[in-house]
């Protein structure tokens, strides 16, 4: 009787540990999932970014579930989920690092970023007596100015980009339990 029921118990363990679980796929956790599903092409070969990338710098992606849960959006383990990109309007880093080196002191790289008044007090001051062309070149490596319709630079490969964070009157001044700096 016992070795009956010790089968028994065997027997139900695997029938369960086989059955695929229906779940809702946006719930799973970190490690449940594989994002972007890696058998899709995800990346468009112009920009080096998410295909479907919005200005709201988030793209939808296939993602697929690990073994065994299947979802109930779609009713197998494959189901889409908002990644971060970085938006790209046509602006390349390589040609407007050029434009900036060759052509600075005439504001063309100004020009062709979007911003024609900066462009045109370079034109007229000669790049500002080529400091500010210099101080443009930094810049421009470094990404801190970047297209004037608030778009990423198109980099010719997928990688490491550099991410602005900015403070304002909003996000200085941060209390918690532990410390709280007052005026």
């Amino acid at each position: 009787m016992l070795r009956g029921a010790v089968s028994l118990l065997l027997l139900l363990s695997y029938v369960a540990q086989s059955l695929p679980v229906t779940v809702d796929c946006n719930e799973l956790l970190m490690g449940q999932f594989m994002c972007p599903d890696p058998s899709k092409s995800h990346i468009d070969p112009k920009t080096q970014q998410l295909r479907g990338c919005t200005k709201e710098n988030r793209a939808r992606v296939w993602c697929i579930a690990a073994n065994e849960i299947n979802c109930t959006e779609t009713g197998n383990s494959t189901f889409t989920r908002e990644m971060p990109c970085k938006w790209t309007n046509g602006y390349h880093l390589d040609t407007t690092l050029l434009l900036s080196v060759f052509l600075g002191m005439f504001g063309v790289d100004r020009f062709y970023l979007g911003y024609p008044g900066i462009g045109l007090l370079k034109f007229c001051t000669l790049g500002g007596m080529f400091l500010g062309q210099l101080i443009d070149i930094v810049l421009i490596a470094l990404q801190v100015v970047g297209p004037a319709d608030g778009s990423a630079y198109v980099i010719p490969y997928y990688g490491a980009g550099i991410n602005i964070v900015r403070s304002d009157n909003t996000t200085f001044r941060y209390c918690n339990q532990l410390y709280c700096m007052q005026q």
